[in-house]
């Protein structure tokens, strides 16, 4: 679908974000073709600049973050660009922007809001205020959104004011990332796995993002966030609910979003007993990461102390339906783990009879694995003869690798995600009962630990997490999947 003629408004548009991810996203789409000429994106920010100095800021801080720069093509780009002063708390300094928006009602105007979360309603109502608030607006909502279900709430409602639900883009990078969407391919464009895709035949499933990065210059947000808010409640939760969802009617936005709903309805409520039981939470001490030293989360710079952070976290979660009751759903995150992945698992019940001369538990189980990151690809673990005279078995592989199979070039998830925006499509965006959903099961996890004295589980940098997490799934008589993997 080609794009109209659009104003993007990036307020935060000096910030880490825009520089990193927006502007550069937003340059590959221009190589593409896929902006219209007259389409410009303006950068909303506190620094009193020239449009020459903020542009001077985009070349030294935007640029490194862009691929393969083609001078001329890069300067067509920067041309789109224009710089705004405005105080985003202050309605009397909206003028500028007011006076820099076309007037013209068939201009699309998105307003993407990557700033702190507490800013939300006061920039809606300021754009209302100046009349900016147009039905041929939209308004995106980077994370976090709310720290808990009322902070939530508060958001939904307070920009609920001004925008309309279909309005509203909330926005989560991962629901962007080209193999989640061929999840919802490989799910209900072929027939070969519905039959098997339930309890009768599934094991389990696990779903992990492990970063090897420690947390950076950002412990000013992630010591009041942690792993358990920054990763678990939406990226992990919409994993989830992508794996898990009954087949929608259709692929139009509400359908999907209908299905996702019902998921994070039916998981099952946690207990007491299944708080204590079923949650790990755990904090980077020193070790190595690539063979080299790296500090504990306390000793980050600007790290509190006795801080009482998590930076690793692993749930086990149960989903209440006739597809799934008593599947285990096993999610993980973490900071300086052993490698940086994101990857889906799911794990097949094992054969009920080896008519070989092998006994079943030398046996993997077959799964399928899907991987978001870094090399995004399907695999398929299969038992396979050996080559020989033998008639003996071993775990072999078969391999989607989507760099290979499909040569187009790649598209980085922020583009994708602007893209849909951009065009009015809110498929890969959670409404606003999801996102109150995800916080009234993660909430009660939050209340325990604020209750519990005990401070999190230290590992050391470079491993997979405190050992309570291997003890987690081992009650089950289950592995994570690195435990797993046979030996060559």
């Amino acid at each position: 679908m080609a794009l109209t003629d659009f104003d993007l408004v990036l307020f935060g548009g000096s910030g880490d974000l825009a520089m990193r991810k927006l502007l550069p996203a937003m340059y590959a789409r221009d190589v593409a073709k896929d902006l219209p000429p007259t389409a410009r994106i303006i950068c909303v920010g506190r620094h009193d600049w020239s449009n020459q100095d903020f542009l001077q800021t985009v070349e030294q801080m935007s640029r490194p973050h862009v691929k393969g720069v083609d001078e001329a093509q890069w300067a067509r780009f920067t041309q789109r660009i224009e710089y705004v002063s405005v105080n985003a708390s202050d309605v009397s300094t909206y003028g500028a922007l007011v006076a820099s928006l076309r007037t013209d009602e068939a201009i699309t105007r998105v307003y993407y809001l990557a700033t702190p979360p507490h800013l939300f309603a006061q920039i809606c109502d300021n754009l209302k205020a100046v009349g900016l608030a147009t039905a041929n607006s939209r308004v995106v909502l980077e994370k976090p959104l709310g720290r808990d279900l009322a902070s939530a709430k508060q958001i939904n409602a307070e920009v609920g004011k001004v925008f309309s639900e279909s309005q509203i883009y909330r926005i989560d990078h991962y629901l962007g990332k080209e193999t989640v969407q061929n999840l919802l391919a490989l799910r209900f464009g072929n027939i070969l796995f519905e039959p098997l895709w339930r309890r009768e035949w599934i094991s389990d499933v696990q779903i992990t993002i492990a970063e090897k990065l420690g947390v950076g210059n950002r412990m000013g947000y992630y010591d009041t966030s942690g792993a358990l808010r920054d990763m678990l409640q939406n990226h992990l939760l919409q994993l989830l609910c992508i794996v898990a969802m009954e087949p929608p009617s259709s692929i139009n936005p509400d359908d999907v979003r209908d299905s996702k709903l019902q998921v994070l309805r039916s998981l099952k409520r946690f207990t007491p007993t299944t708080l204590a039981q079923n949650i790990v939470r755990g904090q980077y001490r020193a070790g190595h990461v690539d063979g080299k030293a790296v500090p504990s989360y306390r000793d980050e710079p600007d790290a509190p102390q006795q801080s009482r952070t998590e930076t690793f976290v692993a749930i086990k979660a149960e989903i209440d339906t006739w597809r799934w009751a008593g599947v285990p759903f096993y999610l993980r995150t973490g900071k300086r783990m052993a490698d940086g992945l994101a990857e889906i698992v799911v794990r097949f019940k094992q054969i009920p009879h080896s008519i070989f001369n092998q006994p079943t538990s030398s046996f993997q189980p077959n799964s399928l694995v899907i991987r978001l990151q870094p090399d995004e690809g399907l695999s398929m673990n299969l038992m396979a003869k050996t080559p020989g005279d033998s008639m003996r078995l071993k775990q072999a592989e078969l391999e989607l690798d989507f760099r290979e199979q499909f040569k187009a070039p790649r598209m980085d998830a922020y583009e994708r995600l602007l893209l849909d925006v951009l065009r009015g499509q809110l498929t890969l965006f959670m409404r606003g009962d999801e996102l109150e959903a995800a916080w009234e099961w993660v909430e009660p996890i939050l209340n325990h630990w604020e209750q519990d004295d005990s401070a999190p589980i230290p590992y050391s940098a470079g491993t997979w997490g405190p050992a309570a997490a291997s003890a987690l799934i081992g009650r089950d008589g289950l592995q994570w999947r690195e435990e797993a993997l046979p030996e060559d």
